[in-house]
Formats: structure tokens, C-alpha cells, sequence
């Protein structure tokens, strides 16, 4: 059995990581190794997560915060313990600024239609302005629309320049006194540009703007503190940092948290019901009606274990290297084109790329065939493609289990891929 992470040596040993993770050591047809670069899609999980999902199903298993009963008690208090290190891994100043949602869609919806119900100067009305960038996930785009178009505010956005960095030329033009959100990915899924979160942040607060940040690609592989960062919501799935799917996170601002009304309705969010009305309770109850993902709670708490023990300046030093070692990979190949920062510098894991005359999916299915596992298609960031002139694009994301083995398997995938479809 693989010794836990914080038990091993300090230096960065890959190689001893990936001994934590099982399904990096499965075989593919043709018994072909799986090279594993999709993880900005959704990362692998270590055998410290697998097995406190199987320890909580086998022996623990209850519901929470309502029974008084053994078993009852014992999967409150690991919820609870989850949320506490989730808290931690993140730098939250307490527990109740930590809700649990099921992805961080989930999250940024919720901000999204709270801030609509919300009374006085949160709320979000006509003569409004909320601004994105043309860069950000759909899920951190339809929200914002559907909120502007209900409540008649206007939507806004920063373009992008060539490089595929957020254009803030701009930006006095739109962060403006009429600005009430400001909503931005901290790192791009498909260019995997860094932006400027902290500059960003610091201009909102000028015009007194909300500040909702997607940290979904940025919580797994960059060191975290909400607490310096200044906004005021930061989402981030469980998924992408080696936890179950189904569990997202959404950080908030205490005082915030309190003010704004429930986003959903049942029960353990209530303090009291009535049939003539009903009142909420506390923060972060208030915003986990109904059964709360318990299970995937407690293994996202074993993730952040498992990452804290790592140390996420050690992720990001490893990440920081085989992006740059992919990028220079991709970049040598005749034909290829990559799409965002040609450098590792503010630059995420995510690589995406277009190989001329090739479809985006053929090559997928041409690396899959040698056991590579990149994605294809728009990632779910439209725009941004449409920027750059295409429909779609191939991209490899690796991770902190990530070797530079597996990104020479990508580049002679790459070079196969040419040869295959004759492209000169």
C-alpha cells in the first residue's frame, strides 16, 4: 500500500506520486500504457480519496445534521471535518463562508440568481452592469446572460488579444460606476491564461463592484488564499483537484453570505417553517437544502488532504514545467497551431491546439488509438474560439502526476496524426 503523501519526502518524486493513483497504471487496447492528458477535464483521484468514499459507503454511511443516532453523528461530524479542511486548503477565514454545491455551475448560478432576488444595493437591476471576459467557461457566461436579460442590466465583457490574454485596454471604459459584478476566470480551461485576478479585483473595488471569480482550473494546481484575494465569491469544483464529481464549492464573504436570500428551498436550509412563511438558517445551512452530496464532501476533504500534504507550491512548479515542456513540444511540430500564450509564464496547464487540415476529433481518435487521452471539441468556451477563427480545437491538460514521458507519447501522437492524413 502507497505510503500517504505528507509521510513521504519533501522533494517532488512523480513518479512516487503516481504509485497513489490506480487507473495511471491501466493497460488499453493493444495493451498500450494510458497516457492520461485530459485532467483539466476532469483529474484523476488517488487512492487516499477512493478509499475514504469506500470507508464512509462501508461503515459511516448516514445522513447528516438530522439524526441523533451513532452512525448519524459520525458522518455529520466528517461532512463538517470536510468542510473544515476545504476551508483550510483555501485560506477561508471560518467554516460558514464554505458551501457545498454539486460543481461550481451550481456555484456561480447561485450568485447569479441570488444577487437577482437580493434586496437594496445587492440586487442586481436595470441600469446595472455586469462584466466577464470573452474568454470564460459557459458556465461562467449563461448565468450572467440570463441575469441580464431578466432583470434588464447590461452585459459587458473584456476581448481577448492574440496572444490570448485579457485585453485591459479598455478597462476604465468598462469597470465603470455602473458596474455591479465583476465575473472572471482566474485561469483559462482552453487557453490557460492566467489573468490578472488581483489587479482585477482591486479596479471593481474602486466602483464598489461585486467580484465573483472561477477558480475551477486554478484551486487544483495554483497555492489559494480568498482571504488576501479580495473578491467576493470565489467557485471551484471538486472534480479538477482529485475529488469525487458531484461536489463543488462556493466561497463567500461571511457578511454576504447572511445578507443575500436562499438560492433553493427544503429542508436542513430552514430555522423555522410556517405555513404562513419560514425563516433561514445560518450560513452555510442556508444555501445546502435537502441532502447535501455527503459522501463526495468527505473525499473532496481527503483531496485537499492529499494536495496540502503534496504542497501546492510543488504543484505549481511541476505544472509550470511540463506546460512549458509541452508548449515547447507542440510548438516545434510543422502544421500546429497553439491557441493562447506560446510561453509557460502566467500560463495554466491547459494546452490547446489546432492541427492544419486535420478536424479537431480525428485527432483525438488517432492519439486515443496510441492511448493518449487528450479532448476535443469547443470546452465548453465558444467564444473564445470564435475569436480565434475556429470551431473547435484538441486540447492536452496535464497535472501533478503528468510526466515528461507522457507529453513525448503526445508529440509523436501529433506527428503520426500528420502522417496518417498526409499533411504536408
Amino acid at each position: 500500500m502507497t505510503a500517504p503523501l505528507a509521510d513521504q519526502p519533501s522533494r517532488y518524486d512523480v513518479e512516487r506520486i503516481r504509485a497513489d493513483f490506480p487507473i495511471l497504471s491501466r493497460r488499453l487496447a493493444d495493451d498500450l500504457p494510458l497516457v492520461y492528458l485530459d485532467s483539466a477535464n476532469t483529474s484523476q483521484k488517488p487512492t487516499a480519496v477512493l478509499a475514504a468514499l469506500d470507508d464512509h459507503y462501508r461503515l459511516h454511511n448516514a445522513n447528516v445534521g438530522r439524526a441523533v443516532h451513532q452512525l448519524g453523528e459520525a458522518a455529520t461530524a466528517a461532512y463538517e471535518s470536510a468542510r473544515a479542511k476545504v476551508a483550510d486548503f483555501i485560506g477561508a477565514t471560518g467554516v460558514g463562508e464554505v458551501v457545498f454545491t454539486k460543481n461550481a455551475t451550481e456555484s456561480l448560478n447561485l450568485v447569479a440568481n441570488v444577487l437577482a432576488w437580493a434586496d437594496g444595493d445587492l440586487r442586481v437591476g436595470a441600469g446595472d452592469e455586469v462584466v466577464i471576459t470573452e474568454m470564460e467557461h459557459h458556465s461562467n457566461i449563461v448565468p450572467w446572460q440570463l441575469l441580464t436579460q431578466r432583470t434588464g442590466a447590461r452585459l459587458r465583457w473584456f476581448g481577448l488579444t492574440d496572444e490570448g490574454r485579457l485585453d485591459l485596454s479598455g478597462i476604465d471604459d468598462l469597470i465603470t460606476e455602473n458596474t455591479k459584478v465583476v465575473s472572471v476566470a482566474w485561469v483559462s480551461n482552453m487557453l490557460g491564461t492566467v489573468n490578472p485576478v488581483h489587479e482585477l479585483v482591486r479596479r471593481a473595488k474602486q466602483v464598489g463592484a461585486l467580484v465573483v471569480i472561477d477558480a475551477s482550473q486554478a484551486v487544483p494546481q495554483l497555492p489559494v488564499d480568498v482571504s488576501a484575494l479580495g473578491a467576493d465569491f470565489v467557485a471551484f469544483t471538486g472534480h479538477k483537484m482529485l475529488g469525487p464529481t458531484g461536489i463543488g464549492v462556493l466561497w463567500g464573504r461571511q457578511q454576504l453570505l447572511e445578507q443575500l436570500p436562499p438560492f433553493l428551498g427544503g429542508g436542513s436550509m430552514i430555522e423555522t417553517v410556517q405555513m404562513a412563511g419560514s425563516t433561514w438558517a445560518a450560513p452555510p445551512a442556508k444555501y445546502e437544502a435537502g441532502t447535501p452530496p455527503i459522501a463526495e464532501a468527505i473525499g473532496l476533504g481527503a483531496a485537499a488532504d492529499y494536495l496540502s500534504g503534496l504542497g501546492m507550491d510543488a504543484v505549481a512548479a511541476h505544472e509550470h514545467a511540463i506546460t512549458a515542456y509541452t508548449l515547447e513540444g507542440l510548438t516545434s511540430i510543422s502544421g500546429v497551431t497553439v491557441l493562447g500564450p506560446s510561453t509557460a509564464v502566467d500560463r495554466g496547464g491547459a494546452v490547446t491546439f489546432v492541427v492544419d487540415g486535420v478536424h479537431p476529433h480525428d485527432v483525438s481518435q488517432v492519439l486515443d488509438s496510441y492511448g493518449v487521452a487528450v479532448r476535443a471539441g469547443h470546452h465548453c468556451a465558444k467564444p473564445a474560439h470564435h475569436r480565434f477563427g475556429v470551431q473547435s480545437s484538441t486540447r492536452s491538460s496535464g497535472y501533478l502526476y503528468t510526466t515528461k514521458s507522457e507529453i513525448d507519447a503526445l508529440v509523436d501522437g501529433i506527428h503520426r496524426v500528420r502522417k496518417y492524413f498526409k499533411v504536408a
